[in-house]
């Protein structure tokens, strides 16, 4: 049909909550379209008679086209659903779901830094958590 554009597949990398998922996924334009295991693999999100489920959490979808056709999930229309910012970059075959504005706020509103690990001049490795309670000053320097 004149304007209707086909699914290819191809090798993606899918990037949510730190974890990298590579595999399949199949593209329509420029919408990544991904099996309800591949969704599983790279989201922990799956499929289920109630909606699309994580842990205790399901929402459900319904007959919603652009969010589910011939057993394929939309990432976009997913990432939509769960408010969640997606980036795609097309050229490197690569995918980011952010995280939700709620949980963001949530972070903020606690007035808590999320926690990481750094080395001092000498090596020695410091983790953020280690100084909770105290005051702490970072000092960043880049040279570009």
């Amino acid at each position: 049909m004149p304007g209707q554009q086909t699914m290819n597949s191809t090798m993606f990398t899918i990037l949510d909550e730190g974890r990298p998922w590579t595999g399949g996924v199949s593209q329509e334009g420029d919408s990544l379209w991904l099996s309800h295991e591949a969704l599983r693999s790279a989201t922990g999100w799956e499929m289920k008679p109630q909606g699309l489920c994580r842990d205790d959490v399901c929402i459900p979808v319904g007959s919603q086209p652009q969010l589910i056709r011939n057993g394929l999930v939309n990432l976009s229309a997913f990432a939509d659903l769960l408010r969640r910012p997606l980036v795609v970059d097309h050229s490197a075959r690569a995918a980011y779901l952010g995280t939700s504005s709620q949980a963001r706020s949530d972070r903020l509103s606690s007035l808590e830094a999320p926690d990481f690990e750094l080395p001092d001049l000498s090596g020695r490795m410091h983790r953020l958590s280690d100084h909770r309670g105290r005051k702490v000053l970072l000092v960043a320097y880049a040279s570009w």
